[in-house]
């Protein structure tokens, strides 16, 4: 089986049997769960999404919130990372095909330290974690009991590492709005784990060599951090802008920049929230709009179409501007066809939101559900999809109304987002290049 393929097919098997552990009576607090409401949660669990149908915290039980816990650990990492893991930790060779899976995910270009990469990265995120784990039990042991404090600093630390997004709050991180230590280990944890496990990996090499001019960074690196900082910057600036005289009207300059900064990190992958998504103005969610379908970086815990695709269009679109041919970034030609990729993955992504978005719009229209909604229902779906493909998990509250066939819809859109729109293009059309039938040229007139 090709790479492609055997990952979705993991993601597949892995999400049943979230589902079949999530519908055991032990699982729930009532001793039942529809099957589409089970599904739904081991799918946003494993694609680190963070929407849900039911509150996690008040309706499952503590096996239950387990389930999820190691569903969002296995999505995070991915699920061929945690075999190969596995295999090397009972003493079993990994074959073949799981280098070149493990090839694919985490590398840009062929590696033949692929192994020592894969520890790097098991290492860095178990770091990670922990760091978040002692940073979120000294916010909570004076607000829970040790055992209870120590419970949900390990599960919102996993959450927020793996860009997940659930909460066993049943308003996220809305009543710690403006507690700092609480906000910036959210955030932390957030943008550690989106900009992408090969950027990792790259700067632990650069400083594991002394940070010496032969040790550079890749413009992969180079490109995912400073995307990174540019959207996080402008988005907490717009979301300042925008709400500085509606949801942030009466609170002070240090609260308001606190909140901002949250929103712009979380709505790009992560889910989290500090204010009431459905009360920000029309302008401020079509801004996040964006940054949910721009997404994380690649080979991270988050989806979307990626900061390095966005950088690399931006890059395109200025060398066309000013009729250059080839594509530079960091004193670097990129390959056109990297450039034909990111391009298309845009083009494929777009149509495949404006396709979901119409058919449970349609489908929910005509079984009847939200006609209260009225001229609001279309933002508000329309935020639902693209939080879905972006592995986001914002949500304007929709999402425990909607139907059944709209929750399938949202299934699906979730495992794109989190495998790849590419990934799964190779499994419908294949990887086969073929230059078809060439014939004479004819202009057309565009724009």
């Amino acid at each position: 089986m090709h790479p492609a393929p055997l990952v979705a097919f993991s993601f597949v098997m892995v999400i049943a049997a979230g589902s079949l552990a999530l519908m055991l009576p032990a699982a729930t607090r009532a001793g039942d769960i529809a099957f589409i409401d089970a599904l739904f949660t081991a799918t946003s669990a494993v694609c680190v999404t963070g929407l849900v149908v039911v509150d996690t915290g008040s309706f499952f039980s503590l096996f239950g919130q387990g389930v999820i816990l190691v569903l969002m650990q296995i999505g995070g990492l991915g699920v061929m990372t945690v075999s190969v893991m596995l295999f090397r930790a009972i003493g079993r060779s990994v074959t073949f095909r799981q280098r070149m899976v493990m090839q694919d995910i985490f590398a840009h270009t062929p590696r033949e330290d692929i192994l020592h990469m894969l520890k790097t990265i098991i290492g860095f995120t178990f770091l990670i974690e922990a760091c978040g784990f002692v940073l979120f039990y000294l916010h909570w042991q004076g607000e829970f009991p040790p055992a209870r404090a120590a419970y949900f600093a390990l599960f919102h630390a996993v959450s927020a590492f793996c860009n997940a997004g659930f909460s066993l709050l049943p308003d996220s991180m809305v009543r710690y709005a403006g507690d700092p230590l609480l906000n910036f280990t959210v955030c932390g944890l957030i943008v550690m784990g989106g900009i992408g496990f090969p950027v990792v990996h790259d700067l632990y090499r650069k400083i594991g060599e002394g940070g010496t001019r032969r040790s550079k960074l890749s413009i992969q690196t180079k490109t995912v951090l400073l995307t990174t900082l540019v959207l996080i910057v402008a988005g907490a600036g717009l979301f300042w802008f925008l709400e500085s005289g509606h949801s942030l009207a009466g609170k002070s300059m240090s609260e308001s920049l606190l909140l901002s900064l949250f929103q712009s990190i979380t709505c790009r992958t992560a889910g989290f929230n500090s204010t009431d998504i459905a009360a920000l103005n029309p302008s401020t969610l079509t801004m996040m709009l964006g940054l949910m379908f721009i997404g994380a970086s690649p080979g991270s815990c988050g989806g979307g179409v990626k900061t390095t695709t966005l950088a690399l269009i931006g890059a395109f679109t200025w060398s066309r501007i000013r009729r250059k041919r080839r594509v530079n970034m960091f004193h670097k030609s990129v390959p056109i066809e990297t450039v034909n990729r990111s391009l298309s993955l845009t083009l494929v992504a777009a149509a495949l939101i404006a396709s979901i978005f119409f058919l449970i719009l349609a489908g929910d229209t005509v079984a009847g559900f939200h006609p209260s909604l009225g001229g609001e229902m279309f933002l508000a779906y329309l935020f639902e999809t693209v939080s879905a493909f972006g592995t986001v998990g914002l949500s304007m509250g929709i999402t425990p109304t909607l139907s059944a066939w709209g929750k399938l819809l949202i299934v699906l859109l979730m495992m794109v987002g989190r495998i790849g729109v590419l990934t799964f293009a190779y499994i419908i059309v294949g990887g086969g290049v073929s230059n078809g039938v060439e014939y004479s040229e004819e202009n057309i007139m565009i724009g």
